[in-house]
C-alpha cells in the first residue's frame, strides 16, 4: 500500500471511528435527561428507570471482550459494521416501545450493539496508526465521545421537551444510517491479526454469566439473594481465569494481566474511574428536575458543563501523553475528579446552579485528562494481535465500571426510598441518597489514585 494509500485509508478510519464513537454516549446522555418523562409515560418506578440506564451497560459489559477477541479472529470492520446495524435496529425498537420491559428488553440489544462498536473502534485505529499518533487519534476519538455527552443533555432535553422521549431513539436510528453508509463508502480493508485462531465458547459463556450474575446481585442489595448472587459472580471469576490459564486459544489471554503491569493496573484505573463519575449525570438529571424544577431542556443545558470540558481537554490530553508519560497525566486527572465529586456531597434544595456547574467542569476536566492517556497506556502495551482483546477488554473496565456505579445507586435507592416513583413526600430521602453515593464516590476515586501512579512506565 502506497503512503497516500495509507494516508487515505487512516482518514476514513478516523472519520467512521470518531462519528460511530459519538452515538452511544449521545444516546446515553440523551435518555438520562429522559428518564422522569419515560417513567410518567411508562408507569416505571424509581428501580426500573435505573435499570433503563443500567440494561444497556449490563448487554455492553457480557459481550465487549468475546466481541473484540471474535473481531481480531474475522475482521474488525465486519464486527463494527454488525454492531452499528444491531444498534441502529435497536434503536427503533426503543422508539416504539409500549411498556418499561420492552424498553429495557431494546436497550439490552443496544448493549450487544454497542459492544461491538466499542469493542473494534479502538482497535481499528491503533492498526491503521503508527505508535507516535495514537495519543492523539485516541484523543480525537475521546473528544468524539465526550462531545456526544456535552450535546446529549440538552438535544435529549430539546427532544423530550418538544418531540416527546421517542424522538431520542429515532434521532439515533438517523445517526446511524448516517454512520452504516460511511462504512461502506468510506472504510477500505480489514484487520484480523488473530485470523485462523478458535473462539473460545465456554470461557465467553462463563464470563456472560458471571457478570449478569454480579450486576444483578448488587441491584438486590442488601437483601441476601444479593449478596449470593454477588459470591456465585466472584465464584465465577475464579473459574473463569482457571479456563482461560488452560485453553489453547482463550477469548481472554489472562497472561496480559500477569505479565504486564502496566496494561493490568491501567485497566484498574479505568474501573476506579467510571465507577465513581458514570451515575453523576443520572443522579443529577434527576435532582435538577425534581428537587431544582428545572424542565428537561434547562435540565441539559446544566449537564452540558463537564462533558463539554471533556471534549475540549481530552485531545489535548491525548497529544501530552504522545510526549509524557500517561500515568502522571492521568492521575493528575483522576485527582482532579475529586475534587468534583466532593463538591455534590453538598447537594440540598437551595445549592445554587453556579456551584453544580462550577462542580461539573472541575469533573469534566478531570476525567478529560484521565481518560485518552489511560486508554493511550493500555493500548501500547499490548501486542498487536491482541488489539481487539485490548480494546474491548478498557471497554469492558469502562462499562463494568458503569455498572459498579449504577448498582451503588440502585442499592441506594432501595434502601433510603424503597420500589416508589419519586414525588415530593421522598424528596429528603432522595437527597439523602445524593449524598451516600457522592461520599462513596469520592473515596473510591481518591482510591484509584494509587492505582493510577503505580501502573508504571510505558517508554
Amino acid at each position: 500500500m502506497s503512503n497516500i494509500e495509507k494516508a487515505t485509508s487512516r482518514r476514513a478510519a478516523l472519520l467512521v471511528t470518531t462519528v460511530g464513537a459519538l452515538l452511544s454516549p449521545l444516546m446515553v446522555s440523551s435518555i438520562n435527561v429522559g428518564l422522569p418523562t419515560i417513567g410518567e409515560d411508562l408507569a416505571m418506578n424509581a428501580i426500573l428507570l435505573s435499570w433503563v440506564a443500567t440494561a444497556t451497560l449490563l448487554a455492553a459489559a457480557m459481550f465487549l471482550i468475546p466481541a473484540g477477541r471474535i473481531a481480531d479472529i474475522y475482521g474488525r470492520k465486519r464486527i463494527f459494521t454488525y454492531g452499528m446495524i444491531t444498534y441502529t435496529a435497536a434503536s427503533a425498537i426503543s422508539a416504539i416501545s409500549i411498556s418499561g420491559t420492552m424498553l429495557i428488553a431494546a436497550r439490552v440489544l443496544q448493549g450487544i450493539g454497542g459492544a461491538m462498536i466499542f469493542s473494534t473502534a479502538a482497535a481499528i485505529l491503533i492498526s491503521v496508526f503508527p505508535p507516535k499518533d495514537r495519543g492523539r487519534v485516541l484523543g480525537i476519538n475521546a473528544a468524539a465521545v465526550y462531545t456526544g455527552f456535552s450535546v446529549g443533555p440538552f438535544v435529549g432535553g430539546l427532544l423530550t421537551q418538544y418531540l416527546g422521549w421517542r424522538s431520542i431513539f429515532w434521532a439515533n436510528v438517523l445517526l446511524g444510517l448516517i454512520i452504516i453508509t460511511l462504512i461502506f463508502w468510506k472504510l477500505k480493508g480489514e484487520w484480523a491479526e488473530a485470523k485462523g485462531e478458535k473462539f473460545d465458547i465456554i470461557g465467553s459463556i462463563v464470563y456472560s454469566l458471571t457478570l449478569v450474575a454480579m450486576m444483578y446481585g448488587f441491584a438486590l442489595l442488601p437483601e441476601l439473594p444479593g449478596i449470593g448472587l454477588i459470591i456465585v459472580g466472584a465464584l465465577g471469576i475464579v473459574a473463569f481465569v482457571k479456563w482461560e490459564m488452560k485453553v489453547k486459544s482463550p477469548v481472554l489471554d489472562v497472561r496480559l494481566f500477569r505479565n504486564n503491569m502496566v496494561f493490568t493496573l491501567s485497566n484498574l484505573a479505568a474501573l476506579i474511574s467510571y465507577s465513581a463519575t458514570y451515575a453523576v449525570s443520572f443522579l443529577l438529571s434527576l435532582y435538577l428536575q425534581y428537587i431544582k424544577g428545572l424542565d428537561p431542556q434547562d435540565a441539559g443545558l446544566v449537564l452540558v458543563a463537564a462533558p463539554v470540558m471533556q471534549a475540549i481537554f481530552s485531545p489535548f490530553a491525548g497529544r501530552l501523553s504522545d510526549k509524557i508519560e500517561p500515568r502522571i497525566v492521568a492521575s493528575a486527572g483522576m485527582g482532579l475528579t475529586v475534587i468534583g465529586l466532593i463538591f455534590f456531597i453538598f447537594l440540598n434544595q437551595t445549592t445554587s446552579l453556579w456551584f453544580i456547574i462550577l462542580g461539573l467542569i472541575v469533573l469534566g476536566s478531570g476525567f478529560a485528562l484521565f481518560s485518552s492517556p489511560n486508554t493511550n497506556a493500555v493500548m501500547s502495551s499490548a501486542d498487536k494481535k491482541f488489539y481487539g482483546v485490548a480494546a474491548g477488554t478498557i471497554s469492558t473496565m469502562r462499562q463494568i465500571g458503569m455498572m459498579f456505579s449504577m448498582g451503588v445507586v440502585i442499592a441506594i435507592f432501595t434502601v433510603y426510598i424503597g420500589h416508589v416513583q419519586i414525588t415530593p413526600e421522598y424528596y429528603p430521602s432522595f437527597l439523602r441518597s445524593i449524598h451516600m453515593a457522592f461520599i462513596i464516590f469520592a473515596v473510591f476515586c481518591f482510591g484509584g489514585i494509587f492505582a493510577s501512579l503505580a501502573r508504571g512506565k510505558i517508554r
